[in-house]
Order: structure tokens, then C-alpha cells, then sequence
């Protein structure tokens, strides 16, 4: 395995390689409340290659969720890591009923706002730690974006007992809303908070507040689903059962196709992302890092090729204080 640069996931003081890597695309095809939210079909076998190339190349980060493939993603992994498990950092997510069978996620409760999470979190727990063969969980995540603050709380509660109990590590809520994330971590075994960040899209303010309250920000979706890697254009689609296709919510896309302004976005920093021998995607994760020492970029994968590009970004390690200046000037920000 590789040297790599290192993190360390907050006040856990757990450490792992700068880049982890997202799991969520290995998932293969499954259902969110009635709507595709995979990443259309999938090769378990290259998974598992690219997995093993990943820790090759100096990645000890894996981020998962119960909801992936319904169960799938988390099986993969499991396989891929087995004989490896006490070098690696697994972070999955709860919060959902799952249909393994049936490949379809639902809310425990009539919505995600007022969802009864807390009540299911034991059994969650131990339906992933079967799936990912292993009996602890470094990093467990709240999964629902928009829990009420109050009944959060109450899943805080068993959370801290799991982490008494040696179940889980650390724990925290994938959530962009930074008053949410204000009132979850102020317990002692909050160490991470999920946000989605990319050069172009993220709560500045959020990220701020890791920076002062020692949260790790793992960070979704830093590859903008693919549009920073600079293989989309305007006219590029995707396939029904691929998220992509539906993801109304991500600002880079539009009725399934990248949006101009993304694309236009991406044309005028190039020169910048790809400086130093970098390619577009290694220079995407290369501004996070610069962003805050409290990123740790999960680029999803669904080939050994993906994997390589991805973990070679971390021979490069951030970009400066120059090229982030360069990069405000270009966007306008």
C-alpha cells in the first residue's frame, strides 16, 4: 500500500487517508421513495478490483449506506475488504427502511422531516454490520437530510450509547443545514459532518463551522456527479435508472442533462484544475483540500480506472493559496 497523505476525522482523532472514496455508485440500481437512485448497472467484480486497487494505492476511507443498492453497496465492500478490515476506516449511513429484496428505500414514519429514525437505529446497525461482515462501525451517519432538529436528537442519544458500548466510533448527520449540525455536534462522540462540496456548489458556512467546532466535513458529491471529470457536455444524458437522470436537487444538472452554466463554469477554471500535471477531477478534490484541512473528498467510482485517477490526486495534495485566488477571480466569487 502506498504512503498517503493523511487526515484525521475530527475530535474522534480517528486518521485516514486524505481521499476517501464513496461507495454509492457500486450500489447498482435501486428505488427512493418510488424514483431510480442508483447509478444504473454494475460489475461487482470490477467494484471489488477497484476497491483492491484503492487500497494499493494508499486509501484507507470507505463511505457506504444502508441505502445503496438497498444493502448491495455495503455487501461489496464487506467482500472487498475482508482479510483487510483492521487497516480500514468504514463510514455507512441509517436511517431508512430497507428492501434488500424489492431494491426500494422508505422512510420509517409518514415523511424524512418526522421520521421515527431513532426507534430503528440498534436494528440498522446490525443489519450493516452483517452486510459489511464486521462488528464495529468506525463512522456511523445519520442519513436523513432533513430530520427535525428535536428528533435528531433523540437518535444522538443511542448513538452515544453505541459508541459506549464500542458498536461505532464516531458518529455524525450528512446534512447541509449548519444549524442542524450546530445543536447535533455538541456531544462528546460527534466527530463528522457529510456536506456536499464541490468547486462549485456548498455551504461555505457549514465548512466554517468545522473549522471552529473540529468536525471532519466529508464531503459528497465533489466530482459534481460527474461533471467535473470533463467527459459531459450540454447534450450528454443518462440512462432511466441512473440518478442522474432525476436529480432535480443537484444544481449542475437540469432535466437530466449538465447544465450550461456548470459547463461554462468548468471551461473557465480548466486551465487552473489542470495545472501541474493534474487532470480535471485530480484538481476538482485538489481545491477541497485546499479549502480547509477538515476535508475529506469521497469521489464515487464504478471502475478500477476511476479509482486510479482518483487516488493519484493525492500525489499532488492541494492546490495553493494562489490557485484558489486565481479560481475566486475566474468564477466571480
Amino acid at each position: 500500500m502506498k504512503k498517503a497523505f493523511k487526515r484525521t476525522l475530527g475530535k474522534s482523532g480517528i486518521e485516514v487517508s486524505a481521499l476517501g472514496l464513496g461507495c454509492w455508485a457500486i450500489g447498482g440500481p435501486w428505488n427512493f421513495l418510488g424514483s431510480p437512485a442508483g447509478w444504473s448497472t454494475v460489475d461487482d467484480a470490477e467494484s471489488i478490483k477497484a476497491i483492491h486497487k484503492a487500497v494499493e494505492s494508499g486509501v484507507t476511507f470507505f463511505d457506504t449506506a444502508a441505502n445503496y443498492g438497498c444493502g448491495h453497496s455495503e455487501q461489496i465492500l464487506g467482500q472487498a475488504l475482508k482479510g483487510k478490515r483492521p487497516q480500514m476506516v468504514i463510514a455507512t449511513k441509517f436511517g431508512y427502511q430497507v428492501d434488500e429484496a424489492g431494491k426500494n428505500v422508505y422512510t420509517y414514519g409518514e415523511s424524512e422531516e418526522q421520521s421515527d429514525a431513532a426507534v430503528h437505529v440498534r436494528q440498522d446497525l446490525e443489519n450493516s454490520l452483517k452486510r459489511l461482515q464486521t462488528d464495529y462501525i468506525d463512522v456511523y451517519l445519520l442519513h436523513i437530510w432533513g430530520l427535525e432538529i428535536e428528533r435528531a436528537l433523540r437518535v444522538r442519544e443511542v448513538l452515544e450509547a453505541l459508541v459506549a458500548e464500542g458498536k461505532i466510533r464516531t458518529y455524525g448527520w450528512s446534512t447541509d443545514r449548519t444549524e442542524a449540525v450546530k445543536a447535533f455536534s455538541t456531544s462528546p462522540n460527534c466527530g463528522v459532518v457529510e456536506q456536499q462540496l464541490n468547486i462549485f456548489d456548498g455551504n461555505l458556512e457549514l465548512l466554517a463551522l468545522c473549522d471552529e467546532l473540529n468536525l471532519a466535513s466529508i464531503n459528497r458529491g465533489p466530482l459534481g456527479m460527474g461533471i467535473l471529470t470533463g467527459k459531459f457536455t450540454a447534450g450528454s444524458s443518462f440512462s432511466d435508472d441512473d440518478v442522474r437522470k432525476h436529480a432535480q436537487w443537484f444544481p449542475g444538472l437540469k432535466d437530466g442533462h449538465p447544465t450550461k452554466e456548470w459547463l461554462d463554469a468548468l471551461d473557465a477554471v480548466r486551465e487552473v484544475l489542470t495545472s501541474n500535471g493534474r487532470t480535471l477531477a485530480q484538481g476538482a478534490l485538489a481545491w477541497i483540500w485546499a479549502k480547509s484541512e477538515k476535508t475529506v473528498p469521497i469521489p464515487g467510482f464504478k471502475t478500477l480506472k476511476q479509482v486510479e485517477e482518483n487516488a493519484g490526486a493525492m500525489e499532488f495534495g492541494p492546490l495553493t493559496e494562489e490557485q484558489l485566488s486565481e479560481i475566486r477571480t475566474l468564477l466571480h466569487k
